[in-house]
């Protein structure tokens, strides 16, 4: 696991959790430099996805090795942490531990999708293959195309076939090990119901195109979470309209 520190030390810290498959690089590039002129952005490189020769493992190991990092540099205190897509599930499991302190814990178009071992093996092996040739070609097949374009329109589809290219290029060193054990581990690693903290703000970032069911999954997971209706696709505004996310997250922690 790599940290990447940025912005000001000594003011508010934020945590950036990737989502799958991807770095701090892919997946934050446009909101760091707004963040970095006013927060100590930590940003994590899960095992795997680091550079490093790593393997990534489990969920419940990457979670443990974010907490020890938050003791050992930050007294165990974060203000915020933000998990995309993927990492809103660490972020879930950060709060759920209640080993770190967290004042406002943002989950970015998660879908906390959870399943028993087999389907999830199941589901690894078509899905994980399919993933697997699209970070190595920087390509999406056709079907999938089609799928985001009846779901997010023309241009949101274009938008982030430019982007899956760039992650393409980027992430030829990833294996498809380290893909499968992070997709696999997503699926079967428990989140609790009903999760709270008091000392702890939990906001979702709920982007409505991906499907009302999402809510249901929201309002399970956490206790009264604070959920913020965006009329986008997944993680639109943070790939995109970087101001816009800003703006939302300043909603939540100002």
């Amino acid at each position: 696991m790599r940290i990447e520190e940025y912005g000001i030390q000594h003011q508010r810290t934020i945590l950036l959790l990737p989502g799958t498959c991807c770095t701090v690089q892919v997946n934050f590039s446009a909101v760091i430099p707004l963040l970095s002129e006013s927060f100590h952005v930590i940003g994590v490189n899960y095992d795997g996805f680091d550079s490093m020769g790593t393997t990534f493992s489990t969920m419940l190991d990457q979670t443990e090795k974010i907490e020890a990092w938050v003791k050992n540099h930050l007294n165990g205190r974060v203000d915020i942490a933000y998990g995309s897509s993927l990492g809103g599930s660490v972020v879930g499991l950060l709060v759920q531990r209640k080993n770190i302190h967290i004042t406002h814990a943002i989950l970015g178009s998660s879908d906390l999708d959870q399943d028993g071992p087999v389907s999830a093996r199941l589901k690894t092996e078509l899905l994980g293959r399919a993933f697997y040739g699209v970070l190595k070609s920087g390509k999406l097949p056709r079907w999938m195309v089609r799928m985001t374009e009846k779901k997010m329109g023309a241009e949101a589809t274009k938008q982030y076939l430019e982007m899956i290219e760039g992650i393409g290029s980027g992430m030829k060193d990833v294996s498809r090990t380290s893909m499968c054990n992070q997709f696999y581990s997503d699926l079967v690693t428990p989140l609790d119901e009903h999760i709270h903290s008091p000392e702890t703000t939990v906001h979702i970032f709920y982007a409505l195109q991906m499907g009302e069911e999402y809510r249901e999954r929201y309002l399970k997971h956490f206790e009264q979470p604070d959920i913020r209706e965006q009329n986008y696709g997944h993680e639109e505004l943070l790939f995109f309209k970087p101001e816009q996310w800003m703006e939302e997250l300043r909603h939540c922690v100002d």
